[in-house]
């Protein structure tokens, strides 16, 4: 069963920052020992990290699709996974070109998207927790054998966009 919840505050791009978003993260992530981020910028919640950008907090600055996959060959299993990346292309391409990259395609964020939440999907252990972020509420979803335990909705107010937080539990039966 999932519960919904809303709150208010002002937007920040360092998601974790929202006083109602860092609960909500807190509380889902209490007890967590191995936690991986893919795209941390300077959030100290993951115990792995990773971001794009060699200026930020992370321990590693690979694209976050070859990120999960070189942590995969490692064999390594997650209790918790934090999919917070850039919410729209044009964040994405900002992102990208504060670390040099030039022409990123604007389409290519649901390939990573996909990319990036199977990479996270394989570390994760059975029974372990998917945190995601963003502008809807797909999460890792049932296909993917996810049970949906809280969706919180964060309202920033005026021409800002909602903040939609999901949790999920893996099923012990998918891999």
């Amino acid at each position: 069963m999932s519960v919904m919840r809303r709150a208010w505050a002002m937007p920040n791009a360092d998601t974790f920052s929202v006083p109602p978003i860092r609960e909500f993260v807190e509380r889902w992530l209490e007890g967590c020992e191995v936690i991986v981020d893919p795209f941390a910028r300077n959030s100290r919640f993951g115990t792995i990290r990773n971001d794009l950008n060699p200026d930020t907090d992370a321990e590693w600055h690979m694209d976050a699709d070859e990120f999960c996959y070189m942590l995969a060959r490692q064999d390594l299993q997650a209790d918790a996974v934090i999919f917070d990346p850039p919410y729209s292309p044009r964040q994405m391409s900002e992102v990208y070109q504060k670390v040099g990259i030039r022409g990123a395609d604007s389409t290519q964020n649901a390939r990573l998207y996909k990319a990036v939440r199977d990479g996270l999907n394989y570390l994760l252990k059975p029974g372990g927790i998917a945190l995601s972020f963003g502008w809807n509420s797909a999460g890792f979803g049932e296909r993917r054998g996810y049970e949906r335990l809280e969706l919180l909705l964060v309202a920033h107010g005026g021409a800002h966009n909602d903040t939609i937080c999901v949790a999920e539990r893996k099923g012990v039966s998918h891999g």
